[in-house]
């Protein structure tokens, strides 16, 4: 019995792990098969990613995936009221697109007045029917600048209304860039068009009853067909304008009041005011063509002296057409610009 445990000790001290002459063993196939499939079996698993678990196609959809192959369909043509030449610059603003197309003016008193002082600029120009959503900053108009045909060119970003001026510099060296007068008054005028004017203009498109069907057609129609939406989208409209208004209250105003005769009032003189500073002028300011003040108050004068936009009740039109000088400013830039 010792001699058997002493042999088989001798044994296994004499063959090491590594005892290259187990490597020399010829091993059938079905054996070193059946040896594979042991160390795969007891070889521990490799953790899956977080990636790799969320991203995984689960198993009863994998052999579908597998079977379907994999499409690369081709891009979606553009929408039939987005600009075909691309060389061009466009200027995206409130209006319609028969009026686009004609380069008539637009609607809006501030989309109109950039319109304008693009037109003395010379900066070749093509307008498109848009809205506040399309915006980058959330405001009509914008530009976008024309696309250069190089292959490797910069695709141009949209320039809101806050940089145009900047942009036009740019564009037209030989243009003066819009430099404020020195003339303190300058800004008390400017106040006459922003303010008094502008109030003006809120009230009676936006809340004057009579000119209820006008702003129907020209700010909610257009947004949607649904009947709810056209009702909320009014009601945001018309609450913005009256909070605006009620912003410029004079302090005798009692809080929360809007009255209609005192905003015309100040309409009145804001127009006598303009009408005075213009004179026997061609141009405001004593500028040698038209410039950047002509281009804001033409933003009103045409809207309210323009045939064919349908107000209801127009009575700060009744107001500008006092003042020949006024209705003369508003027919020249007609005539040379539009």
């Amino acid at each position: 019995m010792e001699t058997r445990r002493i042999k088989k000790a001798q044994q296994w001290m004499a063959m090491p792990d590594d005892d290259p002459q187990a490597d020399t063993h010829s091993i059938d196939d079905d054996d070193h098969s059946q040896h594979q499939t042991k160390e795969t079996k007891t070889k521990p698993k490799q953790k899956q990613s977080i990636f790799d678990t969320l991203f995984a196609i689960p198993a009863p959809l994998k052999p579908i995936f597998d079977r379907v192959p994999l499409l690369t369909y081709a891009a979606n043509d553009l929408p039939l009221r987005s600009p075909r030449n691309r060389d061009g610059n466009v200027l995206h603003v409130f209006t319609t697109p028969e009026d686009a197309t004609t380069g008539r003016p637009s609607y809006n008193p501030a989309c109109l007045k950039w319109q304008a002082y693009l037109k003395f600029t010379g900066i070749p120009f093509t307008t498109l029917p848009s809205t506040n959503h399309a915006s980058p900053s959330g405001a009509l108009p914008y530009l976008q600048p024309a696309v250069s045909t190089t292959e490797f060119a910069k695709p141009q970003q949209p320039i809101p209304s806050n940089k145009l001026k900047r942009w036009i510099a740019a564009q037209n060296p030989g243009f003066p860039p819009h430099k404020e007068p020195e003339d303190p008054r300058y800004e008390a005028y400017t106040s006459l068009l922003d303010h008094r004017i502008r109030r003006t203009w809120l009230y009676q498109l936006y809340l004057h009853p009579p000119n209820a069907p006008l702003l129907q057609r020209l700010y909610i129609l257009p947004t949607s067909s649904n009947p709810l939406v056209q009702l909320a989208t009014l009601h945001s409209l018309r609450h913005a304008a009256e909070t605006e208004i009620l912003k410029s209250n004079s302090p005798s105003t009692p809080p929360n009041t809007i009255i209609e005769r005192e905003i015309f009032s100040e309409a009145e003189e804001a127009w006598e005011a303009l009408s005075a500073l213009l004179g026997e002028d061609e141009w405001f300011l004593g500028g040698k063509r038209a410039g950047w003040f002509d281009a804001g108050v033409f933003g009103y004068s045409e809207l309210l002296l323009g045939e064919g936009v349908g107000w209801g009740e127009n009575g700060m039109g009744e107001v500008v057409e006092k003042h020949g000088n006024l209705v003369r400013h508003r027919e020249r830039i007609r005539a040379l610009y539009f």
